[in-house]
């Protein structure tokens, strides 16, 4: 059974506790390894070693950075099959939704890779007589990433990339649910040709969080997870002095106009509500139709293809969904679909208590439909995080409007419809970050950025992109002037270019 360790300064280390939690395989439920739990002392022997790489790793030219970039592209083409097997086999998820999480992740590598031009600032000349003011952005310092077990590669490298390219190091907790994968990275960036230091990666649970929170050498610190956590993390990192973006949870509603094509909604709500089993903070979680007629024709639709998901191991090529992350979470998903129905939300398909042969003891869950979902009840309000889609039933567009704008999260949403300007109302009207026309899974290309509004985000700066690069670099401005050998004398009035 494998120990996955701390990387710190380019070792392998068990830290300084003899402190371990079992990782599972979601599918057979058997324990496939231990992780190591680091404490204080172990972000601190991180952080010294991010901050010993920094100066050498800052002063390289940011196109020699780029090169690597390319590198780490490269490696991870070759090794694409391996990452997603990795990650599989602790999360649970499909090898070929896997396989799309590495996708979206060499997307971020290649904006990197573009890092010359991003970095690039601003020259005015002549701003007064003899006076010329450019701007550049420089790297913090030392970084810290605290990342999800949902997408234990994607996450990762929607941040160290872009960190490492605007020449900070960085220090990684990921999720201690599936750390085989933030290991891998860390072997990836290795055979790439980045130098030990810029990369290290601390393994632990709350703890190693407050450690980072606290820590003086770490200049920022991005995060992604739950609402509550992110509000802490942004919270104690604020009073710690650092620039900090915590992205949350969500509850992303899909509106379903009387004009849609209903075939296609219906198919864009299986992909959006029932992928990587809904572990997704852009998951589709509750579909809005407007009308009876539209409502009763979608259920229609959608229940016989809830019911017919293959649900399986990563192994298996045919499965179009895994299991569940832990028995604690399944069984969680398990109580509020209870509860919704206590609450009164009819039950279409139950995906509660599946079993598969050979794989009895897994963490599974069917995909599960809910119809007469109300505002009020538990299962609305809550973020579900798994593969159960809420049909909450609404009168008019206004209605959905409202109900979607009124809602704490505003993480991601979308709307079905072939009326362009129901289309563009909804667009600028709606209280939420990522919009989706048509498109029920809105997560921008790396080219632009990612981040929700509301409870869903904390933090001026939305992850990857651009935005990324404003928020892994400060501004600095500096303005010249060489002797011309005309003294004009001392001047008290305040500078202007008059």
């Amino acid at each position: 059974m494998k120990t996955i360790k701390h990387i710190i300064g380019g070792v392998y280390s068990t830290g300084s506790t003899t402190e371990t939690q079992p990782v599972y395989n979601p599918a057979t439920g058997e324990q496939s390894g231990a992780v190591v739990l680091g404490a204080k002392a172990d972000v601190d022997a991180a952080a010294a070693a991010a901050l010993e790489a920094f100066p050498a790793w800052s002063a390289t030219p940011p196109a020699k950075r780029a090169r690597l970039m390319f590198k780490l592209h490269a490696v991870m083409n070759k090794r694409a099959d391996e990452i997603a097997k990795t990650l599989s086999a602790e999360h649970g998820k499909t090898h070929a939704d896997a396989l799309g999480e590495v996708t979206r992740a060499l997307e971020v590598v290649e904006f990197a890779a573009g890092i010359p031009s991003h970095l690039n600032g601003n020259f005015s000349a002549d701003v007064s007589p003899g006076i010329d003011t450019h701007s550049e952005r420089q790297p913090l310092g030392v970084v810290a990433g605290i990342t999800p077990f949902n997408f234990p590669s994607m996450v990762p490298l929607w941040m160290i990339p872009m960190a490492l390219a605007c020449g900070n190091t960085f220090v990684l907790k990921p999720s201690e649910r599936d750390p085989s994968s933030a290991n891998l990275i860390y072997d990836l960036l290795k055979e790439a040709g980045f130098p030990d230091g810029v990369l290290n990666i601390v393994h632990g649970g709350k703890p190693a969080v407050d450690a980072i929170l606290d820590h003086p050498d770490i200049q920022a610190v991005s995060f992604v997870g739950s609402t509550p956590i992110a509000q802490y993390v942004y919270t104690r990192g604020c009073a710690a002095g650092k620039r900090v973006q915590a992205l949350g949870g969500a509850k992303n509603h899909m509106i379903i106009m009387p004009d849609a094509d209903l075939d296609q909604a219906a198919d864009a709500l299986m992909g959006a509500g029932f992928g990587s089993a809904g572990e997704r903070c852009m998951a589709i979680s509750v579909a809005v139709p407007i009308g009876k007629d539209t409502a009763d024709k979608l259920v229609a639709k959608l229940a016989p293809q809830v019911a017919a998901i293959k649900v399986g191991p990563s192994t298996d090529a045919s499965a179009e969904m895994g299991p569940i992350i832990t028995r604690e979470a399944r069984d969680r998903i398990a109580g509020l679909i209870g509860a919704g129905a206590k609450e009164g939300a009819k039950i279409v398909v139950d995906g509660r208590g599946l079993k598969l042969q050979g794989y009895e003891n897994g963490f599974w869950i069917g995909g599960t439909l809910l119809d007469h979902v109300l505002p009020h009840m538990n299962i609305y309000k809550t973020e579900i995080f798994g593969p159960v889609l809420s049909v909450l039933r609404a009168d008019d567009y206004k209605q959905a409007v409202d109900l979607i704008n009124d809602h704490e999260y505003g993480n991601g949403t979308a709307i079905f419809t072939r009326d362009g300007d129901a289309a563009r109302d909804f667009a600028k009207r709606i209280k939420v970050g990522m919009v989706g026309i048509n498109v029920p899974i809105p997560v921008p290309v790396a080219t632009h950025s990612f981040g929700g509004w509301k409870r869903s985000s904390f933090g001026a700066h939305g992850i990857y992109g651009p935005e990324a690069v404003h928020f892994y670099t400060r501004l600095k401005t500096v303005t010249t002037r060489w002797p011309t050998g005309i003294r004009k004398g001392a001047e008290f009035t305040f500078p202007s270019n008059g």
